[in-house]
């Protein structure tokens, strides 16, 4: 958070206007940082969320630098000076400058914009869930790769958890019980399968052995390269693209099986995902609580 205050303040002080910096300090200041805080919780912030509240941030910076250079300000800027700059070359970062205005709509900043919100109309790239499980049974099985990595990468394919997510997994995570190996992605615990499981208990041991032997008492269950620190979003990325791994492409692959299979009020809270996310891919994925409840009844009949 500390590197993101002094990005914002490098890039609010490069605007030519005090009246444009004034209005991107507010942007800034009481709603990128202030959202970033309320989501992250105390914890610490991901790299992918750092990057959103620049790119969202500079959007702004983009914008207000064009309307400077024609001698216009966002209250003096109309819809034919909005829809100019979207259709020119010079416009960079579109979508996040939408943002941006109607933030400052909403702020009485600006009066008479349109910018509309992008819809979520289900995932943009392809399903594919024959690579996806050809993936899972390489991982499953294959002795030659580390049992963190194949851990990692299963996580992902088999519960949509973003790099971001499964770096910040700790020991704690990983739970034995009387029944098998349960894993607290969300607020709900999660039986995993047997091959899993064996990977998700070696995993522990050696993040425990580790400690030991560097002596810390680090709590992750993917340390870092720095003592008692996690590995980052991106290294972990990283390591699942050395896999074959499409990122993107195999969580909504997992989100929208999943989301046949669960009512998005399971879905969110056993994968530790917002309750609207789970909604929204669930209508993508024709799912309906509903059919899941009689198909549960099917089952539990003799």
């Amino acid at each position: 958070m500390v590197r993101l205050e002094r990005h914002v303040k490098d890039l609010v002080t490069s605007h030519a206007t005090a009246e444009g910096r004034e209005i991107l300090h507010r942007y800034a200041t009481w709603h990128l940082l202030r959202r970033l805080r309320r989501r992250s919780r105390g914890k610490e912030t991901t790299y992918y969320q750092l990057q959103v509240a620049r790119q969202h941030l500079r959007a702004g910076v983009y914008l207000l630098n064009w309307l400077n250079g024609l001698k216009l300000t966002l209250a003096t800027c109309r819809q034919a000076d909005l829809e100019r700059w979207t259709t020119s070359d010079d416009a960079r970062l579109r979508q996040e400058a939408g943002h941006f205005v109607r933030w400052a709509l909403t702020q009485k900043i600006a009066r008479d914009l349109t910018f509309p919100a992008e819809r979520w109309n289900g995932p943009s790239q392809p399903m594919d869930d024959e690579a996806r499980w050809a993936s899972a049974r390489r991982l499953l099985h294959d002795d030659t790769l580390k049992p963190e990595d194949r851990l990692a990468g299963l996580l992902l394919l088999l519960y949509a958890q973003w790099p971001a997510a499964i770096s910040r997994l700790t020991g704690d995570h990983i739970e034995k019980t009387d029944t098998g190996v349960c894993s607290r992605l969300g607020a709900v615990p999660v039986e995993l399968p047997a091959p899993v499981a064996e990977l998700a208990l070696y995993q522990v041991e050696v993040r425990r052995s580790h400690a030991v032997l560097g002596g810390t008492d680090s709590p992750w269950l993917f340390p870092g390269g720095q003592p008692g620190r996690p590995i980052s979003a991106w290294a972990m990325g990283e390591r699942l693209r050395e896999l074959g791994l499409r990122l993107a492409q195999a969580r909504s692959t997992a989100l929208f099986q999943l989301a046949t299979e669960l009512p998005a009020a399971v879905l969110a809270r056993t994968l530790g995902i917002d309750v609207t996310v789970a909604v929204k891919w669930q209508r993508a994925a024709a799912g309906d609580w509903a059919a899941y409840a009689a198909e549960v009844s099917q089952r539990a009949r003799p």
